[in-house]
């Protein structure tokens, strides 16, 4: 029987496998930020265990850096002890650090992909959920925890149990104003928060193939969301493109070698999976969520469920969801007044991100009652947006574009959403005081962010463009 693509990485990947225990599994590259390496970094140091591999390692400051005024002490107590941490941590142990001020900082899970040190057939894993990212490049890429995180210092393996596999797949071709995001916003509201549990998904398909680079990895971003291990792409020529030339790619003969091998990583035409599940690009239309979890999504002119429309057992959180959202089942969100938009994250932070906001917003102004934040995934797209001139045309419809970090897609750090205000946000994760303390989320794309973003409430871009 043929194997599938995660299949062949994982088991070229062993180094030991024994019945009825979890494999030790090499690791490729290891990305470490300031939030979830600080235990693992004592531990090595309480046991006397240096970083094994200090070359496969590579830190940056992301989660808790401020978005403006980075030449600046952070002003946050805990953030600036978490960042002065990780400065500390990689001097001592000798890992690279891509720190506040360094033209490579950014968020981790997009500063891998464009440097070239995220590759198609490696294994991946950070102390952060959305390392599923980096499975777009047709990579094994997935989070892990504090003590894993210093396992993987002290080892460069970690111990685990092989997930099942599921295929997603996406056939036809997308619709006017549909872009990636609302591809897995609505796989996920259909197969729900829970539907992905155990699983290590791979996305195929005429939609998916059709997608750019940074399009895929947003679709592998957010494969954490349905409660999958992670999710990955088979890579093509679109991905080769993608990577040859960048900072830390092959280079030469390695490049040809590389390439040879990449190329022999597709799933065989016979390899079965544990579970399949199609979609039609065609049913697609821009998404938004009406609740706490990203599984609680539909299209932009749909209406919120009715308490009849949900299971039993759901129908307490359920209630309890809309009751922190303070909106009404049955109803509608378009039309719904917003008080802040974000773009940024890494689902949505990279430079063809911004390309299609300042697109779309170009000769527009952004409604008065409404603060808009873009905050670039790091320093390279935001020179990269500057060197184009898409920071003037934000800053002509009325966006503040900010410095490089994670910025509100999560409560830590200087940028929060106030209590009660409603923000449109391209991150990945609505939960309640996800933005900040009652603070109210709803998941979209960029497009149909910006559409908010200028007419102050929550609006179906396709009537716009």
């Amino acid at each position: 029987m043929g194997k599938t693509l995660f299949d062949k990485i994982w088991d070229s990947h062993i180094v030991a496998s024994r019945s009825g225990h979890p494999d030790a599994v090499y690791i490729n590259t290891h990305f470490i930020h300031e939030v979830t390496s600080p235990q693992a970094f004592d531990g090595l140091r309480k046991r006397g265990v240096p970083v094994f591999r200090p070359a496969k390692t590579r830190a940056t400051a992301d989660h808790n850096v401020p978005t403006l005024d980075q030449h600046l002490p952070i002003k946050e107590a805990l953030s600036r002890k978490q960042v002065e941490m990780l400065t500390a941590n990689t001097a001592e142990f000798g890992v690279e650090l891509y720190g506040l001020g360094h033209p490579y900082q950014g968020i981790v899970h997009v500063i891998g992909p464009e440097l070239g040190i995220t590759l198609p057939g490696m294994t991946i894993v950070c102390g952060d959920s959305h390392t599923s990212t980096h499975g777009a490049f047709g990579a094994v890429a997935f989070g892990i925890g504090t003590s894993e995180v210093e396992q993987v210092l002290a080892t460069q393996c970690i111990l685990q149990y092989k997930p099942k596999r599921m295929r997603i797949t996406v056939n036809g071709q997308l619709k006017k104003g549909v872009v990636s995001k609302d591809i897995i916003l609505y796989i996920i509201s259909q197969i729900t928060a829970a539907g992905g549990t155990g699983y290590f998904v791979e996305y195929a398909g005429e939609a998916i193939r059709s997608l750019s680079m940074e399009a895929r990895m947003t679709i592998c971003n957010m494969s954490i969301e349905m409660g999958a291990r992670g999710g990955l792409i088979a890579p093509d020529d679109i991905t080769f493109d993608y990577i040859k030339g960048r900072e830390f790619a092959p280079k030469g003969e390695d490049w040809e070698k590389s390439l040879a091998y990449w190329k022999t990583l597709q799933t065989d035409a016979d390899a079965v999976f544990d579970a399949e599940l199609t979609f039609d690009a065609a049913d697609i239309e821009p998404q938004i969520t009406y609740g706490t979890n990203p599984g609680m999504g539909m299209g932009v002119t749909g209406n919120i469920p009715s308490l009849a429309d949900i299971e039993e057992k759901e129908q307490l959180s359920f209630s309890k969801s809309l009751q922190y959202m303070d909106l009404q089942p049955g109803s509608q969100l378009l039309g719904k007044k917003v008080d802040y938009v974000f773009i940024g994250s890494c689902t949505n932070s990279r430079i063809e991100d911004l390309r299609m906001v300042a697109e779309f917003v170009k000769g527009k102004k952004k409604s008065d009652d409404v603060t808009v934040w873009i905050v670039p995934g790091s320093k390279q797209v935001e020179a990269q947006a500057i060197a184009e001139g898409i920071d003037k045309i934000f800053e002509a419809a009325g966006f503040q574009l900010r410095q490089p970090g994670c910025s509100a897609c999560l409560a830590m750090n200087e940028d929060k959403i106030p209590a009660g205000k409603y923000c449109i946000a391209t991150s990945n994760r609505n939960f309640e005081g996800r933005q900040g303390p009652n603070a109210r989320t709803f998941l979209a794309s960029p497009l149909t962010a910006a559409a908010a973003a200028i007419t102050g409430k929550v609006a179906d871009v396709r009537a716009m463009i």
